[in-house]
């Protein structure tokens, strides 16, 4: 491995991160004045919010032999009307925000990295009276990246791209394919009812970790279907401070029912029914190479461009030191994809290297533009998988 091949695969990211979003509709529309000013976090399908009457989008694309869902209940005057009125407030705050953005860049981001978050609050505040809670959570992650060193300059400035970006589709939101704008409608905050294919399956648990803020504790779970061979995630909630009632046991296998979120390349699923307890399992997910797993992150990027990162599963990969950091290097090809910062200061790597000695191990994990983190691993021959996380 050349450090000429590191560097080629770790600059990857960016490229197909741009040339995949690309493929998708982005007129720019020109803001207006209006300083920007307000508090932290990111839009996303992981965060609750109020539903949408009705549900929006259409089911994620189902493998063959799915039965078709049902047709959704009609929804009622009164409830349509509620949604157009929060459809317009969300509207009238993208439209703000893109005022705002604007003057921002007119005026430079330094001064704006120098004065921290506390410049973001009133505009996160304002998305909040708009009941677009993706939208604030986004504005506060731009607060949140004024102290993060010598590259918060370009962070900032990639994150205002992407909160732009998120603002015109969601003004733009008719124009687009109805995968896409389901993606749009839950990265703004409004949240819809599973409505895809229901799929049985035995359902390996990779993972499962919880993550919290001062308001919430959000469980993640990644499931893998030994027949579907789909990959998917479970979200729960509780209050902060307190776990949240779902608990699968990583490593074994679940008889159960999944039925999809709508939205374009959406790896949420909800567990809508289980037929039995949790039995172990030889099953393991198929493993690519990290460039494919780059490839991956692109094509993921192209259906949904504020997506932090992919499940990906990587074969034949072993932990090496990297300076202050690690990287995970393909055995049969001259690539590497370093290990995430986060994880670096985790007990699970060093689990990792201990399970790996050296040989090549199969890693399951979170591929994104900073690296990857990973949260269980096998050794190449029979045993069980070793949790990370």
């Amino acid at each position: 491995m050349t450090d000429q091949g590191v560097r080629r695969t770790v600059d990857q990211v960016p490229a197909q991160a741009s040339d995949a979003a690309s493929d998708r509709s982005r007129e720019a529309v020109p803001g207006g004045g209006g300083p920007l000013s307000g508090g932290a976090g990111e839009p996303s399908p992981d965060t609750p919010g109020e539903p949408v009457p009705g549900g929006p989008g259409g089911p994620e694309s189902a493998t063959a032999g799915d039965e078709v869902p049902a047709a959704a209940p009609p929804v009622s005057p009164a409830a349509r009307r509620r949604a157009e009125r929060r459809a317009e407030r969300i509207t009238a705050g993208a439209t703000e925000l893109e005022q705002r953005l604007a003057d921002l860049l007119r005026g430079g981001l330094v001064p704006a990295e120098q004065s921290g978050p506390a410049l973001w609050e009133e505009t996160a505040a304002r998305m909040v009276d708009a009941q677009a809670p993706g939208l604030a959570n986004r504005v506060r992650e731009l607060g949140s990246l004024a102290s993060t060193g010598a590259d918060a300059p370009v962070r900032l400035l990639e994150e205002c791209a992407l909160l732009h970006l998120l603002a015109q589709a969601w003004i733009r939101r008719e124009r687009l394919p109805e995968p896409l704008a389901a993606t749009v409608r839950s990265r703004v905050g409004l949240t819809a009812s599973p409505d895809g294919p229901a799929i049985r399956d035995d359902w390996l648990v990779l993972a499962q970790y919880d993550t919290s803020d001062s308001r919430l504790t959000t469980r993640r779970t990644w499931l893998y279907g030994a027949v579907s061979g789909r990959t998917a995630l479970l979200l729960s909630y509780g209050a902060a401070g307190r776990a949240p009632d779902l608990t699968l046991p990583a490593g074994l296998a679940v008889d159960a029912e999944l039925t999809a979120y709508p939205g374009s390349g959406q790896p949420r699923m909800a567990l809508t029914e289980r037929f039995g307890p949790p039995a172990p399992t030889t099953v393991r997910p198929p493993g690519t190479t990290t460039s494919g797993a780059l490839a991956r992150y692109g094509a993921a990027l192209r259906d949904d461009p504020w997506r932090e990162s992919v499940p990906v599963t990587l074969d034949r990969v072993v932990p090496v030191p990297d300076g202050d950091g690690w990287q995970l290097a393909d055995a049969d090809e001259d690539h590497a994809l370093p290990v995430g910062a986060a994880a670096r200061s985790r007990p699970g790597l060093w689990r990792l290297v201990a399970l790996s000695g050296g040989a090549p191990v199969r890693v399951f994990g979170e591929c994104g533009p900073r690296g990857f983190t990973p949260l269980a691993a096998w050794p190449q021959g029979p045993g069980e998988a070793v949790h990370l996380c």
